[in-house]
């Protein structure tokens, strides 16, 4: 059995023991339900054109076609909260809570110039943080979807597209990620981190939220709904590509029976790489990217999404292509409109 599928059946053994919550928190009955409630909107399937196999056998051989089919998955949890090791999401931050203070602790525990287990709005801290108001750091953790598995167990038939993900596998903690994410070695020194326009959820330069980079835990924004999507917007950055300057797990394609167009790297403004929704602190049953214009709002985007507690969950949902296998060798497919919409 490989580590990713053992460490999911282990922390699946929770999910038959109710654990007690709090203000802020979410189960995973609860994520499913909302996930649930939410498909037919999110989801988006829809047939998308056809796949040309050759199979061949002692009678000779014939092309056969299959349909090709298109929808999004509910890939990833992704939570931005306050306290170290104290994401909302119950059952992780009973298995995986002590784990990320331990580590992070063992990091950075002498380096910080804050206690390392705090977080939350910060004014204090290093001369690089002095002075900037509406200043906000968060904990962010991304771990794998609790449907992402049954996923590939129902793409058997042909009309469901397996996940890259493998349920609650923990593929970003903050806390294990401790130098980059709270020190922002060496993402400071990226491009897009210091030159204005470069990587910034919104329209820029007449509407912005933020920057992706540098991809830590620190945002400047006064509405902390934002800031906390920025923290969930730059945590599913890193986890969709492979060797970037962090610890975690890459999302990867998985292999499957069936042929899959993977989802790719996520990009923000671009619902067409992953849409977001929130399921704490105010849960709903549609998606969206990240970076509307709400300037002509009273209340803004984050209006009726501040959370007592600081804590804010996501369900990431990425798009994907597939058909069935109808034969030994694929030769080609076609589209007929194109996917995502």
């Amino acid at each position: 059995m490989s580590g990713r599928r053992f460490l999911s059946v282990s922390l699946a053994v929770l999910l038959i023991t109710p654990l007690a919550g709090r203000a802020g928190s979410i189960t995973t009955a609860e994520i499913v339900s909302n996930t649930t409630a939410a498909a037919l909107t999110c989801m988006r399937w829809m047939p998308v054109g056809a796949c040309f196999w050759l199979r061949c056998s002692w009678r000779g051989c014939r092309v056969r076609t299959s349909l090709k089919v298109g929808h999004y998955n509910p890939d990833l949890v992704i939570s931005s909260y306050n306290e170290l090791g104290a994401n909302p999401w119950v059952e992780i931050r009973a298995t995986l809570g002590l784990a990320q203070q331990t580590a992070a602790n063992g990091l950075l525990g002498s380096l910080l110039p804050v206690p390392i287990n705090s977080a939350g709005n910060r004014t204090e801290g290093s001369s690089r943080h002095r002075d900037h108001k509406n200043l906000v750091f968060r904990e962010s953790d991304a771990i794998g979807h609790p449907l992402s598995s049954l996923s590939g167990i129902v793409a058997g038939a042909g009309m469901l597209c397996p996940s890259e993900t493998t349920s609650l596998v923990p593929y970003f903690q903050s806390g294990l990620d401790a130098l980059a994410w709270r020190q922002e070695v060496p993402e400071i020194f990226y491009p897009a981190s210091f030159i204005p326009g470069l990587r910034e959820i919104g329209a820029w330069p007449l509407q912005t939220w933020g920057g992706v980079h540098p991809r830590t835990g620190w945002t400047t924004q006064s509405e902390e709904p934002k800031a906390a999507a920025i923290n969930a917007q730059r945590a599913g950055d890193i986890v969709t590509r492979t060797a970037q300057p962090h610890l975690y797990v890459p999302i990867t394609p998985s292999s499957s029976g069936l042929r899959v167009w993977s989802p790719g790297p996520l990009r923000e403004n671009d619902p067409r790489s992953g849409i977001w929704q929130m399921l704490i602190p105010r849960t709903e049953t549609s998606c969206e990217a990240f970076g509307t214009n709400d300037l002509a709002s009273l209340t803004g985007w984050g209006g009726g999404r501040v959370d007592e507690e600081g804590d804010y969950v996501w369900n990431l949902w990425r798009p994907y292509q597939c058909c069935q296998r109808r034969g030994q060798w694929f030769l080609f497919d076609i589209n007929w409109i194109s996917y995502p919409p």
